[in-house]
């Protein structure tokens, strides 16, 4: 597996992968920009500054996450969650076809290895608050009004 990192408006960004696909994208490092992008990370760098730049709000790229079964059920469902949009830790539990499992689901939630393409930040308590982001708060915060905002135009 080999990893590169890129520059994105929340900080430094690794992604991690092979000729199976994207294993991993995670934020807040401090490496060197990687400046030879290899073949099999170019879509996924495409999409991501597509992303940044409000043109993508779907991933096309092949994943590759590892993880539990559970774990992937989660993070499949987590896919299901449409830009713009968010859900709670009991919604989710609930789609998941177990409302009980509700920590497990967090728990799931909370070791998604791929920021932003598994869109773990558009879930939130059930009050409405900004829960526990791997990525600091903050970040969720921006993504959440990244994604909802698209800067409205006013006609006057």
């Amino acid at each position: 597996m080999k990893s590169i990192y890129i520059d994105s408006p929340l900080g430094i960004t690794k992604i991690s992968g092979d000729e199976n696909g994207i294993s991993e994208i995670s934020v807040g490092y401090e490496e060197t920009i990687t400046e030879q992008i290899p073949i099999n990370f170019k879509q996924a760098v495409i999409e991501l500054e597509e992303y940044f730049n409000g043109i993508r709000k779907e991933f096309t790229f092949k994943l590759n996450p590892k993880g539990t079964d559970f774990q992937k059920k989660v993070w499949q469902e987590l896919l299901k969650i449409p830009y713009g949009k968010t859900t709670s830790y009991l919604d989710l539990s609930k789609k998941l076809g177990d409302v009980k499992a509700i920590r497990a689901v967090a728990s799931a939630n909370g070791k998604n290895p791929l920021w932003i393409v598994v869109p773990c930040h558009r879930v939130i308590g059930s009050d409405g608050s900004l829960t526990g982001y791997a990525g600091g708060l903050w970040r969720k915060q921006w993504l959440l009004e990244h994604e909802k905002g698209e800067k409205q135009q006013t006609l006057f």
